[in-house]
């Protein structure tokens, strides 16, 4: 049986991945207005998954027989002054959810909630995934900013992306 309070906070997690996913849509408008389609794809792509993480967590909460409550969506910002200002804020914002993440997690362990605490170890993976990927991405930007032409290569690889959703049961 999953507590109520493991149940809020879960329910405040859905509301953090549907939040983080108007961010990083909101990101890539602002990549978009900087013509730079291959970044503004790899936002767009980030949004997909970060619907899949909150949507994931709303199916587990059904499967523990439990009340899903959608909040209100806070309005993501809309300006950044380049891309090395939007990727440096995905990362800082993917640590906040990290520590979100690693709050569920102790939650569920000082439950005892083992159903929940091992659903929620592919979060904990992603996370690391997460950070890394904004990370690097920041840390390209840097290398080529001073370089003619840089952005422009980043661009093209970035535009490579794509969603691919994990299997059913990962």
């Amino acid at each position: 049986m999953m507590s109520k309070k493991m149940a809020d906070a879960i329910n405040e997690q859905i509301n953090a991945e549907f939040y983080s996913a108007f961010l990083y849509l909101s990101m890539a408008t602002k990549l978009e207005d900087m013509t730079l389609p291959g970044f503004a794809k790899w936002m767009r792509v980030q949004y997909e998954e970060e619907v899949f993480h909150g949507m994931k967590l709303l199916d587990h909460m059904v499967e523990r027989g439990q009340r899903v409550h959608l909040r209100d969506i806070a309005a993501p910002p809309v300006e950044w002054a380049s891309p090395l200002e939007i990727f440096s804020e995905a990362y800082e914002h993917e640590v906040k959810v990290t520590e979100m993440i690693n709050n569920l997690v102790r939650t569920a362990m000082d439950d005892n909630d083992f159903a929940t605490n091992q659903f929620l170890l592919w979060y904990v993976e992603e996370q690391v995934e997460e950070e890394d990927n904004t990370s690097t991405i920041r840390d390209k930007i840097k290398l080529v900013n001073e370089m003619p032409g840089g952005l422009y290569m980043l661009d093209k690889e970035l535009a490579a992306r794509t969603f691919t959703p994990p299997p059913a049961g990962a």
